[in-house]
């Protein structure tokens, strides 16, 4: 390789005082040459009080992004020990460059906690992280609102591919487990109805006990477990994979918003796929029940017939609302656990973790919530 080899020396600034230090940059910093190492430069600023590093560049030939990588370690070197960085001596080129290099500061991941409210024993310790948990729970709720708000507006980065995906996910593919659980939660609610309800010689409404718990709580409830368990453990890992592959970091450069993009479709889907996911799970209940009865001596057209006259809109009405309600609470806990998760395997295995434990408290604490609120309104 032909040229001048890359070298730089440190000089004393005249008239600047002590702490004013002259780099001085020669030689041409291309690819080929054998460019001096950044800390050889660390080793001769030790022990120096320093307030102002100026960067000359009279006797600097070529130079490519070398000489960019050194300045950039110059720059986060100044940067870490507050000394101010003086650039005018370099190319304008070149000078360009590093303002561009360095416009954006460093991102800092937030910090985790390392023991959550739920785990902490002293009362007070207990409280500080439940405010914390709920601001920053409420921050995250804050910015779906504007991202939907976006979204309706036709300004958001929501892509329908991914929300038509998210839908399968969590609808067809959730089937198998909703028509297990469903099927024996039914059957369930009918043998402890009827152990009770025949001492009393009214068996035949064990229809009523299964046709009104289903509908209004069991079906809802069960439906939304199974899916914080299955979906919102998958939605933390999914964003919390994407976290440590600096995926998430990558669409936020590119100016899009992680919340439009990742968190939206997620959300929608588990919106419009829950309620058809908890009618479902309520004909199954439904037909758990019926098989029951049919072996305690209820005849099938019993069971329909007195069914029939226990189900009315209010029930049907509770169990959809709480629905909707449950699935925003089980996306917020999912999303939210997989955007603020770590950069490792551990991280992402703890952000699943806490998805679940999460979205279980969101529900047992909502659904006692809806339930109170029902029980004061005569009308339902």
């Amino acid at each position: 390789m032909t040229g001048n080899a890359p070298s730089f020396a440190i000089e004393a600034v005249a008239g600047e005082g002590e702490g004013a230090i002259a780099l001085q940059l020669a030689g041409d910093w291309v690819q080929g040459q054998t460019v001096p190492g950044f800390g050889a430069l660390r080793d001769q600023l030790a022990g120096r009080e320093l307030s102002q590093l100026q960067l000359q560049a009279d006797d600097l030939g070529d130079w490519d992004s070398l000489l960019m990588a050194f300045l950039l370690q110059c720059h986060n070197y100044c940067r870490e020990r507050e000394i101010d960085l003086d650039t005018h001596g370099l190319p304008a080129n070149a000078r360009q460059l590093l303002a561009v290099a360095t416009s954006v500061a460093p991102h800092q991941p937030p910090a985790r906690r390392q023991q959550h409210w739920w785990q902490a024993g002293n009362p007070l310790r207990v409280l500080r992280a439940v405010r914390g948990d709920l601001r920053e729970s409420l921050g995250f709720f804050g910015d779906i609102c504007i991202g939907l708000a976006r979204l309706c507006a036709g300004r958001a980065n929501t892509r329908w591919a991914d929300f038509r995906h998210f839908c399968y996910q969590a609808g067809p593919n959730a089937f198998a487990i909703i028509s297990l659980t469903s099927v024996l939660v039914g059957m369930i609610l009918a043998y402890l109805g009827a152990v009770q309800l025949q001492q009393f010689g009214a068996g035949v409404y064990v229809a009523d006990l299964v046709v009104i718990g289903m509908l209004r709580e069991m079906g809802v409830l069960m439906t939304a477990v199974v899916m914080a368990g299955r979906t919102g453990a998958a939605y933390a890992a999914q964003l919390g994979t994407m976290q440590t592959n600096d995926e998430i970091d990558a669409i936020t450069t590119l100016g899009v918003s992680p919340v439009e993009f990742l968190v939206l479709p997620r959300l929608l889907a588990l919106v419009v796929m829950m309620p058809l996911l908890v009618i479902y799970a309520n004909l199954l209940g439904m037909l758990g029940g019926a098989i029951v009865s049919g072996g305690l001596g209820i005849s099938m057209l019993q069971y329909i017939s007195q069914a029939q006259e226990a189900i009315a809109v209010s029930h049907i009405t509770v169990g959809l609302v709480k629905s909707v309600i449950f699935a925003v609470l089980i996306a917020i806990a999912g999303c939210r656990s997989g955007l603020y998760s770590g950069r490792s395997s551990a991280a992402v295995g703890q952000a699943a973790t806490e998805a679940v434990v999460t979205a279980l408290i969101y529900l047992i604490v909502a659904d006692a919530a809806i339930n109170i609120f029902f029980q004061h309104v005569e009308f339902w």
